[in-house]
């Protein structure tokens, strides 16, 4: 099978990233740019995000997961840490997130070091979650094989009754990581294939290096 897609062909013409107006820190920009999502988008799920790992078998691994919060320190999503990308993390701390918002044309590249956020932050996002979501991380040993859908069914409706009117607990291998950033990229497509991209790099004073790079 061969489907040749050279002829694929899109402009870039949405916006522009001058160096000259880049705010010192990188948060600040993230926070613009994914406000300015929010704000334009609204019916997109902007705060998806791929994370990339480095697996127990050499290889590096993506998949999308959910930002949940993001603040000066980082960015914060939750996961079970007994599944592949929690045991990856464990042997290997160094990941790479990254945010693609097409109907913008701007990506961002973040290289960090994950670390599990503390246990009563991951108590409090996980009690804010719809009961069907909290149940549905007990039941699920995530990223294990299972032999058909029918037994999660079978194995969410025993909990369904086995928590009926109680308070369901967060399991002690769900919690959330905190992704500290050593590297941000923002890329922002225009024509030409002329992209602008801007990277901070963090330096040992903990201040930012800033360069433009070529596309």
């Amino acid at each position: 099978m061969e489907n040749d897609l050279s002829n694929y062909r899109k402009t870039y013409e949405k916006g522009e990233l001058r160096l000259a107006e880049v705010p010192e820190n990188p948060m600040e920009l993230f926070q613009k740019w994914f406000y300015d999502m929010d704000k334009f988008f609204p019916e997109e799920e902007n705060n998806a995000m791929t994370i990339s790992t480095i697996g127990l078998d050499g290889f590096p691994k993506n998949r999308v997961v959910l930002l949940k919060r993001f603040n000066f320190e980082g960015f914060i999503f939750f996961t079970n840490y007994k599944s592949e990308k929690g045991k990856a993390i464990d042997a290997n701390s160094n990941v790479c997130l990254s945010f693609f918002w097409h109907r913008a044309e701007r990506q961002i590249v973040i290289k960090g070091k994950a670390e599990k956020i503390a246990e009563n932050l991951s108590d409090g996002y996980f009690e804010s979650r719809p009961r069907g979501s909290q149940l549905g991380a007990l039941v699920s040993n995530q990223s294990e094989i299972v032999k058909s859908r029918l037994i999660l069914e079978e194995q969410l409706k025993a909990l369904e009754k086995e928590y009926e009117g109680k308070e369901i607990p967060r399991p002690k291998h769900w919690g959330g990581y905190l992704v500290r950033p050593v590297e941000i990229e923002f890329w922002q497509g225009r024509p030409n294939r002329l992209h602008d991209r801007i990277r901070y790099k963090l330096k040992q004073d903990y201040n930012w290096q800033i360069n433009r790079l070529s596309p």
